[in-house]
């Protein structure tokens, strides 16, 4: 664009800005929401300022200024369906990975402060997966004993998590499960 273009935008925006900011405050509400509408009429029209006609430049500036209405219209609507979408569907929150880490934190220090009688006993029960039955004659005990040594075991382990007082370890809690197998 040559001095002459800029010349005659600069004539063309002082002599209608205020026309076609009226014509779109009048059909939309909120002032942030015009001034972007009427802003993007103006530069519609620095884009094509070759096609304007010269003897009709209102009704040209009015014509673009409908269609940009038009555009945001549709574009406030999609914007309302995303938000109706997003409340029928409602909150859904990813874990934090960080969490996760935590939790097993939790546990590794909770079950490490376990006597060695009880870590065997859970490791058998819990990394091994051995049935109660199967797990007794690794210990030399009968199934019930090794069920009163489970219970306790994961009592104890319940009481270290539950004193760090930490969200992941209550979390990490619920992952081991409150009743006895």
């Amino acid at each position: 664009m040559n001095t002459s273009d800029e010349q005659r935008f600069t004539e063309l925006y002082h002599e209608h800005h205020a026309a076609v900011d009226a014509y779109v405050r009048r059909r939309l509400d909120g002032a942030h929401a015009v001034d972007d509408v009427v802003a993007e009429v103006f530069l519609t029209a620095w884009r094509r300022l070759e096609e304007i006609p010269r003897g009709a430049v209102l009704p040209w500036l009015y014509a673009t200024a409908r269609r940009s209405l038009a555009n945001a219209r549709r574009a406030d609507q999609r914007r309302g369906n995303l938000a109706e979408a997003v409340a029928r569907n409602g909150r859904q929150y990813a874990d934090d990975p960080a969490d996760g880490v935590a939790g097993s934190l939790a546990v590794a220090a909770a079950f490490d402060a376990l006597g060695e009688k009880d870590k065997e006993v859970l490791r058998l029960a819990l990394w091994e997966e051995l049935p109660a039955r199967q797990a007794a004659k690794v210990l030399g005990c009968t199934t019930a004993t090794f069920h009163v040594r489970l219970h306790r075991a994961r009592t104890r382990l319940r009481h270290h998590l539950t004193t760090t007082g930490t969200a992941p370890a209550t979390r990490a809690l619920t992952t081991l499960g409150r009743a006895d197998a």
